[in-house]
């Protein structure tokens, strides 16, 4: 069996595109993984395996990291970003491939598994009602009691811990996020802000009446002396964790030693070497991975390093099923694992775009057993859906 096809495919999921990652080999077997890129360069992705797949056509998909490798080295002047999402998306394209020939999981080529279900927390709670509620047919996010009865929805369906972002309700919501998006550069803190993620966790905390953990999600937002500022405003909120982005892990290590919560950080990085000055520094609690940007077995390498430092690792998973079969069977591959994140709301027809869906119940999510990933991508449903639009 040799690689004869990488390709491409995108659909339209509302308000960002999903992006897959097709291997077929010559005897027309399919490995899937899922590469979606919401904010970077979502079409620079499909340039990128089109220069890459010379390196992987003709080859055993058996020979995995012999072929990653080869992919290192030949884009090692440009680390990182797009260039590592595509590479871990061909990386988990053949483990797929792997993985199905053989008959079993992925996560039996890791050592089997360590559990047969993991915890999970509902994913943009609120923020997607606020953003794209007319996309995903759910209630939009008008009023902080809109916000209240939310919470009431997340205890309800079982889940024991929620995340949101900041975000404003109102005849138009707002997220807020100066970090990505707006008029200007400003990341200053603001009283106004401040009080905005009060008033939103304390209309949370009327639903929930204390049942669910917030976790808060302050991306890029706001420069560490602003998030200094939140993690004093917070400090009695009982969050799970404060996530926060950075590129220092000096700064962000300073955030954590002067916090009351937890700091979770690291979605952003790639690759154990990426994550390994930050693990050094002592600055987060909980690690950030995300499985389809660095590829399974790499990002099990950040797993392993950061047991290391006694940190507890949370996938990054805001995508399409796929992606959570995925980043459920790294969990069970891993031993240090602490919540995986899953968006509950949607485009209703994310669950037609895959031959499975995942198993979430009593806030918990059922590993997938079947081989490869347990599911593979409907490409008429995909199709059905084009990118753009």
């Amino acid at each position: 069996m040799k690689v004869a096809q990488l390709e491409t495919l995108y659909c339209d999921a509302g308000w960002r595109p999903w992006i897959f990652l097709k291997a077929t080999t010559d005897d027309g077997s399919v490995g899937w993984a899922e590469i979606t890129d919401s904010h970077g360069s979502p079409r620079g992705l499909a340039g990128i395996v089109e220069d890459l797949e010379p390196l992987v056509v003709g080859r055993e998909p058996r020979m995995v990291e012999r072929i990653v490798w080869d992919l290192f080295r030949a884009t090692r002047q440009s680390p990182g970003s797009v260039i590592q999402k595509a590479i871990g998306g061909i990386e988990n394209a053949l483990l797929d491939l792997k993985a199905k020939a053989l008959g079993v999981p992925v996560y039996e080529l890791f050592g089997g598994p360590t559990r047969d279900d993991v915890e999970v927390y509902w994913s943009h709670c609120g923020t997607t009602r606020a953003r794209a509620w007319e996309v995903t047919g759910t209630s939009k996010l008008a009023t902080y009691d809109d916000v209240t009865a939310l919470g009431r929805e997340v205890v309800e369906r079982g889940f024991g811990a929620f995340k949101t972002n900041i975000v404003v309700p109102g005849e138009e919501p707002q997220v807020l996020m100066p970090g990505f998006q707006g008029d200007g550069l400003d990341r200053n803190p603001s009283p106004e802000l401040e009080n905005a993620l009060v008033r939103l966790l304390e209309a949370f905390r009327e639903g929930t009446q204390g049942n669910a953990e917030p976790i808060v999600d302050l991306n890029f937002n706001l420069t560490a002396e602003g998030v200094l500022r939140i993690v004093r405003t917070l400090g009695d909120h009982g969050l799970a964790w404060l996530e926060v982005d950075a590129f220092d892990p000096v700064s962000l290590a300073a955030v954590r030693s002067a916090a009351a919560m937890p700091i979770c950080s690291g979605e952003n990085l790639y690759t154990n070497r990426g994550f390994r000055p930050f693990l050094e520094a002592g600055a987060m609690d909980v690690a950030s991975v995300d499985v389809i940007w660095n590829g399974f077995h790499q990002a099990k390498k950040i797993a392993d390093l950061a047991e290391t430092f006694e940190v507890n690792c949370a996938p990054h998973n805001y995508y399409s099923h796929l992606a959570t079969f995925i980043s459920s069977q790294w969990c069970a591959a891993v031993p240090n694992v602490r919540m995986l994140e899953v968006d509950v709301d949607d485009v209703p027809w994310r669950e037609e775009l895959t031959t499975a869906v995942p198993r979430i119940s009593a806030g918990k999510v059922t590993i997938p057993s079947g081989p490869g990933w347990g599911a593979d991508v409907n490409e008429d449903v995909l199709r059905a859906h084009p990118w753009p639009a």
